[in-house]
């Protein structure tokens, strides 16, 4: 899952960030509402954790001109002020969660989990290619009634090829997507996550779901598909 954090106070985003990177987001961090804005609409999140007291453009303007622009990207307003017309104000211009700070992590987390879940009824609640099936709600993978172990990152490849499947991904796409927005390392760590993940969803019960493109990517098989001789 994809999270955008708009926050202008250096330390609290270094510890969110920190903190949902270790569960598995792909943390994007803008510390200005001109920013936010524009990562918000030029990218794809899952959700969003928007600050009001921004440089720039404050909260309240950048949710206005995003629903403005029919980006309905789930959003969670995160503040130090606490009142109930600040609240108001923000469901008001289309907000869907609002927590003051300070606040525990454990609940932020299960906020922005509920909203992704909420925000996203297009999706499948399960998904699915064959016998493997990943359910995002609970974070649990399974091969038939075997469950599979995975750590967040390996996690977090399975996710976006299962949301991709039998389409061709490139490794700059999973970087992008399932690694840091920024990450300038070597794009080769993309190979080794697909053949710890091989090594777990596909070794141990004989079949071949994951599937290199020569000179193109990857490819998660559904078994949907039957190719012609």
């Amino acid at each position: 899952m994809k999270v955008l954090i708009v926050e202008d106070e250096p330390r609290f985003a270094a510890i969110l960030s920190k903190g949902l990177r270790a569960e598995g987001f792909v943390v994007v961090h803008a510390d200005n509402g001109v920013d936010g804005l524009w990562q918000a609409t030029e990218n794809f999140f899952d959700v969003i954790v928007l600050d009001i007291m921004l440089p720039g453009l404050n909260g309240y303007e950048v949710l206005r001109r995003l629903r403005a622009a029919q980006v309905w990207t789930p959003v969670l307003m995160l503040t130090a002020k606490d009142g109930d017309y600040d609240q108001t104000d923000a469901f008001d211009l289309g907000a869907d969660d609002y927590l003051s700070k300070p606040v525990a992590f454990i609940v932020l987390l299960a906020r922005l989990r509920a909203l992704v879940r909420r925000g996203a009824p297009q999706r499948p609640v399960v998904l699915t290619a064959g016998s493997l099936a990943l359910d995002p709600a609970r974070r649990v993978v399974t091969r038939g009634a075997t469950p599979i172990e995975l750590t967040p990152r390996e996690y977090g490849v399975l996710e976006y090829l299962m949301r991709h499947k039998d389409t061709v991904v490139t490794k700059q796409d999973m970087l992008q997507h399932v690694w840091d927005a920024h990450y300038s390392g070597p794009d080769n760590v993309v190979e080794v996550y697909v053949g710890y993940l091989r090594r777990k969803i596909d070794a141990p019960f004989g079949a071949h779901t994951i599937q290199t493109v020569r000179g193109a990517g990857y490819r998660l098989d559904s078994g949907e598909y039957v190719s012609e001789s």
